[in-house]
């Protein structure tokens, strides 16, 4: 007997909001439409470079004097190879760069740069395992962040010896969307799965769906990390979904998954 193909769409009509900055929120909506599921996009985070400013540039033009330097997120990444390419025709040698996460890591690895990166995992935790960040006695570290972000980083390098400057290159804001466009995608979409992958995020759809009187109790949250859901779970939010990556791929196969699995009747939920 023939072996049964796997289903090529396995979230046929699943109504998936997602919540993701752009351009990340329609690639990862494009990913889900192919799955066959009604995906729109809601972006509850949006990113803007922070301008020029003389320090900036001071920290830039001295990029040789540091010994490590962190890129926290792609777009972090991104945006300092703009400032490589506008200040250093050569990026400049002897530094150890590194990804939080493997799609950070991509981003600094296409620009030729030779990057470190988590065996296994995504976040400023599994970073932090790198045997090349273990002990760190007086050497030069930047963090090339947003303006605001978790100081675990930071702070874990400083307790090893390191001297850590921070460098944020962007800020993070929520847009400001009318209510009849909150109406038509929380409240008559009315969606199943809502894609929120940061805590920034999902405190931003928290506060907007108490606006508009939309229940987030039986949705099914995909968050980055067990230590956000454990945020949805302390704001009453129980279905919560931890993808092993944030690959759009993943993100997509681990909603597939949960759902056939609440369809199942286990009720189960990551």
């Amino acid at each position: 007997m023939a072996t049964p193909l796997p289903d090529s769409r396995p979230l046929e009509s699943r109504r998936i909001l997602i919540c993701r900055p752009q351009p990340e929120a329609d690639r990862l909506a494009d990913r889900f439409r192919k799955a066959g599921a009604d995906a729109r996009a809601l972006p509850l985070i949006t990113r803007e470079p922070l301008p020029e400013d003389p320090a900036t540039r001071a920290l830039i033009l001295n990029l040789d004097e540091f010994t490590h330097v962190i890129a926290v997120s792609p777009y972090a990444a991104s945006l300092l190879l703009d400032w490589l390419d506008t200040w250093w025709p050569q990026a400049p040698a002897g530094i150890h760069w590194y990804g939080v996460g493997a799609g950070t890591a991509t981003v600094l690895a296409a620009h030729g740069l030779n990057t470190h990166q988590p065996e296994t995992g995504h976040t400023s935790e599994d970073l932090l395992q790198l045997p090349e960040l273990a002990t760190l006695d007086h050497e030069k570290v930047l963090v090339v962040r947003g303006e605001e972000g978790r100081e675990l980083i930071p702070q874990t390098l400083e307790k090893r010896g390191a001297r850590v400057t921070a460098l944020p290159l962007y800020r993070r804001y929520c847009p400001d969307y009318d209510e009849a466009t909150l109406k038509v995608m929380l409240n008559d979409f009315s969606p199943e799965v809502i894609v929120t992958l940061s805590g920034e995020t999902l405190n931003n759809l928290i506060a907007l769906s108490e606006n508009t009187g939309h229940n987030l109790e039986d949705t099914l949250l995909v968050v980055p990390v067990e230590r956000i859901a454990e945020q949805a779970r302390q704001a009453g939010l129980r279905r919560t979904c931890v993808p092993g990556s944030l690959a759009d791929s993943t993100i997509v196969a681990a909603v597939a998954e949960q759902l056939a699995s609440l369809d199942g009747g286990s009720g189960n939920t990551k």
